[in-house]
């Protein structure tokens, strides 16, 4: 028998979890299109350290857009299993902000998305701590 406080602190972990998997979702997606059609900035290649721009194939603008493509799968991975989606995710912030910092500039968005990244492990901690729906309903309410 399920009490009423289990439900409500599970009413709020379904909530914490859709919420999460949306942003999750949303922002990467948004992001990722942003680097071809660039809304949000006309020069995404300043954000890409130097070293990693001598490393990678292409120019600087190449390179943003497999960044772009990239954040676009991520953001679908975490939409299809967010399991696994949050934490690419989550690596792939952790990606960001070494680029970030390694540069010397823009350590207010590397914090930025350090938040990003300890929200996108909070995900990851929910995702895999769901039951799924079907068993959730059996252990309610088990066959006579």
């Amino acid at each position: 028998m399920t009490t009423y406080t289990e439900t409500l602190t599970e009413r709020g972990t379904d909530r914490a979890f859709l919420l999460l998997r949306t942003v999750f979702t949303v922002a990467p997606i948004a992001f990722g299109l942003d680097k071809f059609l660039g809304i949000l900035t006309d020069d995404w290649e300043k954000y890409l350290a130097p070293w990693i721009n001598d490393i990678v194939p292409g120019t600087a603008h190449e390179a943003m857009l497999i960044v772009g493509v990239i954040e676009i799968v991520a953001g679908i991975v975490v939409a299809v299993d967010a399991r696994f989606g949050a934490l690419l995710v989550a690596a792939w912030l952790g990606g960001i902000i070494v680029n970030l910092v390694t540069m010397g500039e823009f350590y207010d968005v590397a914090l930025r998305d350090f938040g990003l990244l300890v929200g996108a492990l909070a995900l990851a901690l929910l995702a895999f701590e769901r039951t799924p729906l079907r068993a959730r309903a059996e252990v309610d309410s088990p066959a006579v």
